[in-house]
């Protein structure tokens, strides 16, 4: 993997399923202030993948003020996993930056990264249903809350208006084949893709400062014309402890940077005089 940018443009990813093949599973956990959180997530990892798949997490501490990094230490001892650590806070992007590129210098072509919450929000339970999709052909899996059986249980009403909203202008704005959850971070991609796109975008690949992180590695995405699906996800939001990390306003903000800078990367370039 390479931190610069093609100079021959994008190049369309395009990978088979290989049903049977020995490949690890990379669980990327963003992280911070989630030690009352991680433990019970951290066992359903473990119940749900040991002896199913092989796998290791990548709990990326995000200069938390709490035991989240002490926490994921001691889970080392029953599941395998590191922890990455930021020094000081740096927000969800940085951390998520932080895993993905830890993942793809670590994963073989072949291997799997799962993207997840830290939050016990996100069910590891249904990264089997999604591997089972990849293994189908495609390159890149979403937990879908926007499709049949996908719901949303305990989420602030505003929380879930800003999601909807999101992705509803996502998808009349840059539609994608097969995409209706432009935002939840619960994904699973083909490691070669993630690869690809840092071949391509260099430390361009995640220029958010928030939440839109995800909606913004989903469009550049785009280019490489992967094949994406969808899988129902129950978002738990009730089964977290502590309150949510997102703030209205700035989310807002991050999304409109975002949308602004695509329509920016559309304007065709003046031929020079």
């Amino acid at each position: 993997m390479s931190d610069s940018v093609s100079a021959t443009g994008p190049r369309p990813v395009r990978i088979t399923g290989r049903p049977g093949k020995k490949r690890t599973v990379w669980l990327v956990l963003p992280a911070y202030n989630e030690a009352a959180n991680l433990p019970a997530l951290l066992e359903r990892v473990s119940a749900a993948w040991a002896g199913s798949f092989p796998f290791r997490a990548l709990v990326v501490d995000d200069g938390s003020r709490d035991e989240t990094a002490a926490v994921a230490a001691a889970a080392a001892r029953h599941i395998p996993i590191d922890v990455v650590r930021h020094e000081r806070n740096r927000g969800l992007a940085a951390a998520i930056r932080t895993g993905i590129y830890e993942a793809c210098r670590r994963a073989g072509d072949d291997d799997i990264i799962v993207t997840m919450d830290a939050d016990n929000s996100h069910p590891p339970e249904l990264v089997s249903t999604m591997l089972g999709r990849l293994d189908e052909g495609y390159d890149l899996v979403i937990a879908s809350r926007f499709v049949r059986g996908g719901r949303e249980e305990g989420v602030p009403w505003r929380r879930r208006l800003l999601s909807r909203a999101a992705s509803v202008v996502f998808r009349c704005v840059c539609p994608i084949a097969g995409v209706r959850d432009y935002t939840t971070g619960f994904r699973a991609y083909r490691a070669r893709l993630l690869k690809d796109l840092w071949d391509i975008h260099g430390d361009h690949l995640i220029e958010a400062a928030a939440f839109s992180v995800m909606t913004e590695i989903l469009l550049k995405a785009r280019a490489a014309r992967p094949r994406i699906a969808e899988v129902p996800l129950v978002l738990r939001y009730d089964l977290k402890e502590g309150p949510s990390k997102m703030r209205l306003g700035r989310t807002i903000r991050d999304y409109a940077a975002l949308m602004s800078r695509e329509f920016r990367s559309r304007k065709p370039t003046r031929p020079a005089a």
